[in-house]
């Protein structure tokens, strides 16, 4: 492992979830891949060992079965927000604990994006993965390598050797396992010293998918 965490380790939450619904109420490896991704989800009788581990004493959210809601209790503390897993109706009533509501079985992108605005300052709206990619640049007819650092299947952040200026448009070749060259149409949207963001533009459900599956493997694979 190394020493230094890469900028993408080091921004990761660190999250701690109680499951109140069963196996079968998530895709399959979702909440493996979410773990990855700074959002440990256990069981009720697993949380206290854990929660002694990180001096916790309390969850950051709860993901509750609509049939379990009336069985969660907080203890008289103040309330843990809770996502609901529901049918397709969605949920009902007063209740002030539930944050949101997700259909079974709760797939990766759908807990991640409720997570995310949940518990996050800023949130995403895609998991990413650091990768260690060459890729190329184009720009005004000129064509250059850059090394591509982290990724998503909205943007990715990328280390030039040439200047860029932030909003300025650019196009970016990349090539993925099992899925060749994608391209795409990018803008510069922030600096993180010395690397440049990039925010994709027009990106085809195609070209996500092929993202989005490159991203799960790597997560699993980390």
């Amino acid at each position: 492992m190394s020493e230094n965490p890469s900028p993408l380790e080091n921004s990761l939450p660190k999250r701690l979830v109680i499951s109140h619904a069963t196996a079968e109420s998530f895709a399959p490896l979702s909440r493996a891949i979410l773990a990855k991704l700074g959002y440990t989800i256990v069981m009720p009788e697993e949380f206290e060992p854990i929660a002694v581990e990180l001096d916790r004493d309390r969850p950051d959210l709860r993901i509750v079965d609509e049939r379990s809601l009336p069985e969660i209790s907080d203890d008289g503390g103040p309330p843990v927000p809770v996502i609901v897993l529901t049918g397709r109706h969605g949920v009902t009533g007063a209740d002030c604990r539930i944050a949101g509501a997700i259909k079974r079985p709760a797939g990766l992108h759908e807990l991640y994006r409720l997570m995310q605005q949940v518990l996050e300052d800023r949130p995403r709206t895609a998991p990413r993965v650091a990768t260690h990619l060459a890729a190329q640049a184009i720009r005004e007819g000129k064509e250059w390598q850059v090394s591509v650092l982290s990724l998503s299947e909205n943007g990715c952040l990328i280390r030039s050797p040439e200047t860029l200026l932030l909003g300025s448009r650019l196009g970016l070749r990349l090539h993925l396992p099992r899925s060749g060259a994608l391209e795409f149409d990018a803008e510069t949207a922030y600096q993180l010293v010395p690397d440049m963001g990039l925010i994709f533009h027009a990106t085809s459900p195609a070209v996500r998918t092929a993202i989005s599956d490159y991203v799960q493997a790597a997560l699993l694979e980390g």
